[in-house]
């Protein structure tokens, strides 16, 4: 440990009270004379050593400079004719002026918003009170690697997407910039955190369904979400859109808002099973900053080309059977939040369409799926309020974007806030400092073994298939609690807390293990609200560690399927 020299003459303004007070946090006395001297001197130094950091100039790593775009860095609030959902955060129009390569030419994309991008504010779905300390949006410095992979791809980039408040919360009703809707039903939930990209890349699915959207409507191609949960998958499958939670350490995290390192992924969003190939190919790689990525983490060079790859299969594997062995998740088919007409529509296309495609499909168990929930929660969920809430730093080197400064500690203030937009907030400090008092950390510690049992449980089911599959969430989407009179108020606590429980039951797990998962348009169902009619269904579809590729390889499948059972169902009615 370092001490720093100090000078003779050198006034510090830390006194023995000061030491006094650190030691009676923890009802410790320090004795007067050589003991206190010294520790005294130890305390002066370290202060010292943190005034003389505070006042030197920042670095910012080369690889996060801000592209070089074709016009300055502006941004805008989208006018609310042209946010109709709420979806978008702040507006922009960034194109790189020297693009390196042409992978997504004139393609444009939004980014969640809790990614960095350098002259925007990242709002974390917060008021700019609880984001900063100055009690106003702080632009960005930086682009995260990948807002620069993408723009250096040639796509332009036309702002940030609404995000749920910390980016923790299932439900699209708890941004401070209030509720995003479901493109398919406005004041029906769309999903969360990534609310705002699940709702835009929706409305572009309800576009491409031949239904009218409002005119006026700012318009993307692509999104990018975050996921720690289910945040990506939860809302692809509420919007009928494909979204991919890549393999852990797969795509830099790198200027992206941790809420815990462990489970921290970004990935791609789209309405078509080939951008997501694209993007993933875009957006992947080892960047040298981000500690989530591992020796397996491929560099830039050796991505694998995934659009490629599924236009390959796609020739490869029409019309031929045994391309792949398929296996439905039995517990995940079996809890009791999950509605029949999900449950259903999910086992029965999942049965068809694969088959239909040349696949075999089996049932296959991993009974410690079950114990999903729990490990993920005891993992993980404390953690968030150490490094998502708190910002602490992890213990190992990494990269923090400087322009956010969370408030901490909560204040009653905060509380009264938080309470009104988001509990679950409040719930995790109090439940944080509850259960450390109660079980200590060892059991957090436990939980992380248990990671490695529940990793090898799903492993060793994938000796036997190539994809797992699932329901992403328990039911279509549902209204907003009916306390937010359609979403235009905050809502009833209780309501609030009660609509999010189990949303995440086949979703966190992947999370702590790893694995790559993507939720994918599986059908519809009807909605609950009478007279909205039918909303989007998901399937979620899970492969072995690094291997993305077949979670693409299977959804290709699945369409292939979907399209063959059509044209027979055609020609059987025409016949």
């Amino acid at each position: 440990m370092s001490t720093l020299a100090l000078p003779a003459d050198f006034k510090s303004p830390v006194s023995a009270e000061d030491l006094k007070n650190c030691a009676a946090k923890y009802d410790i006395k320090i004795k007067p004379g050589a003991e206190e001297d010294a520790y005294l001197l130890l305390l002066q130094s370290a202060e010292a050593l943190h005034r003389t950091l505070d006042q030197s100039p920042d670095y910012i790593h080369p690889g996060l400079e801000p592209t070089p775009t074709t016009e300055p860095r502006k941004f805008f609030k989208a006018p609310e004719a042209e946010n109709p959902l709420n979806g978008w955060s702040h507006g922009c129009d960034l194109t790189a002026e020297k693009p390196t390569n042409s992978l997504l030419a004139g393609r444009t994309f939004v980014v969640k918003d809790n990614v960095s991008v350098a002259g925007l504010p990242t709002t974390l779905g917060l008021p700019a009170w609880f984001q900063s300390r100055s009690r106003e949006y702080v632009p960005s410095s930086i682009d995260a690697t990948i807002v620069k992979r993408l723009l250096e791809a040639g796509a332009t980039l036309k702002g940030t997407s609404v995000c749920e408040s910390y980016s923790a919360a299932p439900m699209s009703i708890t941004s401070a910039s209030g509720c995003v809707h479901n493109p398919w039903a406005r004041a029906h939930t769309c999903g969360g955190s990534s609310s705002g990209s699940g709702a835009l890349m929706g409305q572009k699915a309800v576009a491409e369904a031949g239904i009218p959207i409002d005119d006026g409507a700012r318009t993307v191609d692509l999104a990018v979400g975050g996921d720690q949960g289910g945040s990506i998958r939860l809302p692809a499958a509420y919007n009928g859109i494909y979204g991919l939670k890549p393999t852990h350490g797969l795509i830099p995290y790198t200027g992206v808002l941790s809420i815990v390192p462990m489970i921290d992924h970004v990935g791609p969003m789209a309405t078509k099973l080939e951008d997501i190939a694209a993007m993933l190919q875009v957006m992947a790689g080892y960047d040298g900053i981000d500690p989530r990525m591992t020796p397996e983490s491929p560099m830039p060079s050796q991505v694998k080309d995934y659009p490629g790859i599924l236009n390959e299969f796609a020739k490869e594997a029409k019309g031929k059977k045994g391309t792949m062995k398929v296996g439905l998740l039995k517990e995940a088919f079996d809890f009791p939040m999950l509605s029949d007409e999900v449950r259903d529509t999910v086992r029965r296309n999942a049965m068809e369409y694969f088959a239909a495609a040349g696949a075999e499909v089996v049932e296959v168990s991993v009974p410690m799926h079950r114990e999903g929930p729990a490990v993920w929660t005891v993992a993980a969920r404390t953690a968030i309020s150490d490094y998502g809430l708190a910002v602490k730093p992890p213990g190992y080197l990494t990269y923090q974007p400087d322009h956010v400064d969370l408030q901490w500690p909560p204040t009653q203030e905060m509380f009264n806030a938080l309470t009104a937009i988001n509990p679950t907030i409040m719930n995790l400090v109090f439940s944080t400092d509850y259960v450390r008092e109660v079980f200590g950390t060892n059991i957090e510690f436990k939980a992380h073994r248990k990671v490695f049992e529940l990793r090898a449980a799903y492993n060793a089911i994938f000796k036997d298939i190539d994809v797992l599959i699932t329901p992403t969430v328990p039911t279509v989407a549902f209204p907003f609690p009916e306390s937010t009179k359609g979403g235009t108020e905050s809502g009833e606590i209780m309501e609030r807390v009660k609509a999010a429980v189990g949303l995440s039951y086949n979703t966190c797990a992947f999370n702590v293990t790893g694995h790559p998962a993507m939720s994918v348009p599986c059908g519809f169902g009807e909605a609950a609200t009478e007279g909205v009619g039918k909303l989007p269904i998901g399937m979620q579809v899970i492969g072995r560690r690094w291997e993305d590729d077949m979670v693409l390889k299977a959804a290709a499948l699945f369409e292939m399927g979907k399209t063959e059972q059509s044209v027979a169902l055609a020609n059987l009615s025409v016949s």
